[in-house]
């Protein structure tokens, strides 16, 4: 079986590169990755997070007629991020399936290979290699919340008293009033 390369200069993060040349006589690859202590540090700094306690991608990559390849897998993650209203920790649990097709660019354009619209979202053009670090890094992405928000956790909405009138809630109200008092002040 052909190792895993665990470094590629378009992604520092975290790269499990796998060389196709290395391929060639195989229909199936299976793979099982996870980053080290130090890529998991990275990992959480390129997704804006307090920290990526666990990561694993495991599936395999099958060749496919049209001279591609299809990548299928699933990604547990368990990711600690910041709460936008409380400012305290949640954590996230990510168990997704993943799924690429990597194509040669020709038979994204002909016949001999189909694509449906559900699909094409899960379209890669095929080059030299295929980075599935790469791609846990885009799923997990994807995956988890932009906004965490610790359960409970609500925006408060209220305006000071100063706001409030008849006519509903004016929210530069406050703004105007500091206004006046400072133009009564000189």
């Amino acid at each position: 079986m052909p190792d895993l390369i665990a470094n590629a200069a378009d992604n520092p993060e975290f790269a499990r590169v796998i060389e196709l040349g290395r391929l060639r006589d195989l229909t199936e690859f299976a793979f099982d990755i996870a980053p080290t202590p130090e890529e998991a540090e990275r990992i959480a700094r390129l997704m804006d997070a307090r920290s990526v306690r666990k990561l694993r991608f495991a599936g395999h990559l099958a060749a496919l007629a049209a001279g591609g390849w299809e990548l299928t897998g699933a990604l547990g993650a368990t990711v600690i991020q910041t709460c936008v209203v409380t400012l305290d920790p949640v954590t996230t649990r990510v168990d997704q399936p993943v799924r690429r097709l990597f194509l040669p660019m020709a038979a994204t354009r002909g016949v001999d290979f189909a694509i449906d619209e559900d699909e094409d979202e899960d379209v890669e053009p095929l080059g030299d290699r295929i980075d599935l670090g790469l791609v846990a890094i885009e799923a997990l992405a994807l995956a988890l919340p932009p906004y965490p928000r610790k359960e409970g956790a609500e925006l408060d909405h209220s305006f000071p008293a100063v706001a409030e009138e008849a006519g509903g809630v004016k929210p530069f109200a406050a703004l105007a009033a500091l206004r006046d008092k400072l133009d009564g002040g000189t």
